[in-house]
């Protein structure tokens, strides 16, 4: 399946024609077409980002492209000389695409995952304490190809942590080996654990052991000095639940850490200007904050190279063959 094929709006066909040719005023000739199963006639730009924008798509993507580079809202406008209500909407469009590339993202099927998961704070609206703010930001990231799976904001409660659980619980489905790995937060393996478990049975008398399923490991890095607290002490690295006795045991202490995303948050600072420490650049709200981030899910994982790995997340992973355009993107159409 390729992405960037155009189907039928109407019937999701994939046996379209070419039918007539139209020129615009700025974005040179597009085409309409004609599908062979329900003619239905469409323009190639139905259902995607720019349909009905008349501004050029190079303006569109140089804005999209500074935004995500770490330009605020405001200087953005003055530099390109748009609205920040213009820079919003589109925006607003171009992050839209980010659940049809994730549903493209789930089916696939892997061999091994290592992820990473961690949080990254900003503040939001008003300078509130930490744990009140809705700024807290949960990343989950495969290490090898720094593919980025779960990228959410909001306050760090129990429902913050759950919907980044749906998305390792989906991927465990398609993967035979998964190994979560986190730096000091306990709560992604009590989560996981709670909603992707299954029975042991081992022919024994008694209650069947509950454990994680074959193929998850969950770790944690212990944080913090325990040397003032009494009682036996924690060790550095445990597994915060059990697991499935045929689990395969292949992660080494030097390997559970998060390293990897902990240099993502850096760059996630750099890039978005909500998430500077040295000024008091707040989000106004957790749906604006979230409209960036899903901006920078999309380009991060589809466009740009690492510079690690030196490959764009999504091709390191198998995803797709070449890295994509933002042009290419805005005409990705929506799942319907």
């Amino acid at each position: 399946m390729d992405i960037t094929i155009i189907h039928c709006p109407n019937c999701q066909g994939n046996d379209i024609h070419r039918h007539t040719v139209y020129e615009t005023k700025n974005n040179g000739e597009r085409f309409v077409y004609k599908c062979s199963q329900c003619g239905e006639y469409f323009s190639e730009t139905k259902n995607t980002s720019i349909e009905g924008l008349r501004t050029p798509v190079s303006v569109i993507t140089d804005v999209l492209n500074a935004r995500t580079e770490g330009t605020g809202l405001n200087a953005c406008s003055r530099i390109f000389n748009v609205s920040k209500n213009t820079v919003i909407r589109w925006e607003r469009r171009f992050a839209s695409l980010m659940p049809t590339l994730m549903l493209y993202a789930l089916m696939h099927n892997f061999l091994q995952m290592t992820i990473e998961g961690d949080e990254t704070y900003t503040k939001v609206d008003t300078n509130k304490p930490a744990s009140e703010s809705e700024g807290w930001t949960i990343i989950l990231m495969e290490r090898a190809s720094r593919f980025i799976w779960e990228l959410r904001c909001g306050e760090k409660d129990r429902h913050l942590f759950e919907r980044a659980i749906e998305i390792i619980c989906q991927l465990v489905e398609n993967t035979q080996d998964m190994s979560l790995i986190t730096d000091g937060e306990r709560r992604y393996g009590q989560i996981l654990f709670e909603v992707c478990n299954e029975l042991v049975r081992n022919g024994k008398p008694g209650r069947p052991r509950k454990t994680l399923r074959k193929g998850v490991k969950a770790r944690v890095r212990n944080k913090g000095s325990q040397a003032h607290k009494k009682g036996p002490k924690r060790p550095k690295y445990q597994a915060p639940c059990p697991e499935h006795p045929e689990t395969v045991q292949n992660i080494e202490n030097k390997d559970i850490h998060a390293n990897h995303v902990e240099s993502l948050n850096s760059s996630l600072r750099r890039r978005n200007s909500a998430y500077r420490r040295r000024t008091n650049t707040y989000a106004k709200s957790v749906g604006g904050l979230q409209r960036t981030l899903d901006m920078y899910w999309i380009i991060h994982n589809f466009v740009r190279s690492h510079f690690t790995t030196r490959e764009v997340p999504a091709v390191a992973l198998g995803i797709i063959d070449k890295g994509l355009s933002l042009a290419q993107i805005l005409m990705v159409q929506k799942a319907a």
